[in-house]
């Protein structure tokens, strides 16, 4: 009887964390920078343009 109480909760307790998952990747804020979630400090403000000119630059002057 305590086996299957103990079964039947860590059960329950899977489906809520899947659940919960499932809840915070489908109401994700749009404001978010990356999948994260961290506000765009890893790298969502990366400036292509100016990458582009320095790999251009570099390529040129080898």
């Amino acid at each position: 009887m305590l086996q299957t109480a103990l079964v039947c909760l860590l059960l329950a307790a899977a489906a809520a964390f899947l659940l919960r998952r499932l809840w915070r990747t489908f109401a994700a804020p749009a404001s978010t920078g990356c999948a994260k979630g961290c506000g765009g400090a890893c790298g969502a403000g990366l400036d292509v343009e100016a990458l582009a000119r320095t790999i251009e630059a570099r390529k040129n002057s080898a």
